[in-house]
């Protein structure tokens, strides 16, 4: 596992920091690092063979750094689809540039992606303060946003014709991969330019990390949809609430809300497959559950089941992913149907919070994590840091570099101790099918 972190030379300029009448700021090095895996048996197996452990540099301010402030200029950029804490990211990065290290020009690029390209007509925001005081408060972005590749060296060329030393990339795994392909460019060409990625998925599915920034709020939000299902469910005969929650290859959301909703008797994710015919089914296994208790609340992520349901011609969507199936609005209709089928009266109330949940302003914890993961974004990048993201891992805000962390997805473990805490808590079987 390469876990070196790109350079753009080393810091040649004392940073402002300890300027500003704070406390002492603790600086980092980079021989400051946590373990990637914090075991005991993988930390005696590298010392059998006689290797140090793989470990993350740790993110925090640099004494040095390679950017003179006063004639530095920063760019932001939001990509792919809305999730809680946007602006409060954008807040953070604003409010650290301009205050902590004195960064005056600061250029908001409209519309993701497309904003790097003059065709589009997306002229850039000028990010100031004095704009950033209420923004956390609203969902969204004020940057705004858009799906799909766009040209490299085109945005690399707006790049280096407005001057952008440094630009702060906030998206998930499709606009993270757009943009170590930036940073590619810009080493390509001799210039000395740094890409700093923020990670954003509201999944939560992007690899070495803790978590994602709008996780905690996403599945929060999914707990009131959660709650009303049960609402709905208790208030008919054989009354049947059913969730469909964001999580396309990830069912972290269905998880962490079903385990917080404490109310939800089969949660359905992509990584782990069921069927809904025979004995041990889906359906059978709800038919007993309703005969027993007469209600029952059902969560499934938007990628589970899907080779139960005929795809389209379009297999993907602008920005690369699989499209997939309305497994929600297929649930609903066989479960009406085998019921009606067997003169079982039921109702099935059907809800889809997603555009809801991902379009509220960040709770009070994500704003905390956001503003620190901005802080850390911008330390890094004064430092001359590139082609890398900050994110937590183990509890500690680290670096990664971006291609690590564009080579795969973080799921949910069949076998692991999340998995079977939400089996312990809906008592659903171990194995539908």
């Amino acid at each position: 596992m390469n876990t070196l972190i790109k350079s753009l030379g080393p810091g040649t300029l004392k940073s402002p920091l300890h300027r500003h009448g704070h406390a002492q700021v603790r600086y980092r090095t980079d021989r400051d690092r946590v373990l990637v895996d914090d075991s005991l048996a993988a930390f005696e197996a590298a010392r059998e063979r006689g290797e140090p452990p793989v470990s993350f540099e740790i993110a925090g301010p640099r004494a040095d750094i390679v950017f003179e402030p006063a004639r530095a200029t920063a760019g932001i950029v939001t990509c792919g689809g809305l999730c809680p804490g946007l602006n409060d990211v954008i807040k953070g990065l604003v409010m650290e540039l301009f205050h902590r290290y004195g960064v005056q020009r600061i250029h908001g690029f409209r519309y993701g992606y497309e904003g790097l390209i003059p065709t589009y007509g997306h002229v850039p925001m000028t990010l100031r303060p004095d704009k950033m005081s209420s923004i956390h408060h609203f969902g969204g972005t004020i940057l705004g946003s858009s799906r799909g590749p766009q040209n490299i060296g085109a945005m690399v060329d707006t790049l280096e014709e407005m001057g952008v030393d440094m630009l702060f990339v906030i998206g998930g795994d499709g606009t993270l991969r757009g943009a170590n392909e930036i940073a590619v460019e810009i080493e390509r060409r001799g210039l000395k330019k740094g890409v700093v990625g923020i990670p954003k998925t509201i999944d939560n599915d992007i690899t070495h990390l803790d978590k994602c920034f709008g996780f905690e709020t996403a599945f929060a939000e999914a707990v009131n949809a959660l709650n009303c299902a049960h609402v709905e469910s208790v208030g008919a005969m054989n009354g049947v609430g059913l969730v469909k929650l964001m999580g396309r290859d990830s069912g972290f959301i269905a998880c962490y809300a079903s385990l917080a909703s404490s109310l939800v008797n089969f949660t359905l994710i992509p990584e782990v497959p069921f069927e809904l015919e025979g004995p041990r089914g889906l359906l059978e296994s709800l038919r007993y559950r309703l005969a027993q208790r007469h209600h029952a609340v059902i969560v499934v992520a938007e990628g589970a089941g899907q080779h139960l349901l005929a795809q389209s011609g379009q297999t993907h969507d602008a920005s690369g992913n699989p499209l997939h199936g309305d497994i929600g609005l297929f649930l609903k209709d066989r479960i009406g149907a085998f019921f009606k089928a067997r003169k079982m009266e039921t109702t099935v109330k059907f809800i889809d919070p997603s555009y809801t949940i991902r379009s509220v302003p960040a709770s009070p914890q994500d704003n905390v994590f956001c503003s620190r993961l901005a802080q850390n974004a911008v330390h890094a990048a004064m430092a001359g840091k590139t082609a890398m993201l900050v994110g937590r891992w183990h509890g500690t805000f680290v670096h990664l570099p971006l291609e690590l962390i564009t080579n795969g997805r973080r799921r949910v473990d069949p076998e692991g101790e999340l998995w079977h805490s939400v089996l312990e808590n809906t008592g659903q079987p171990a194995v539908l099918g």
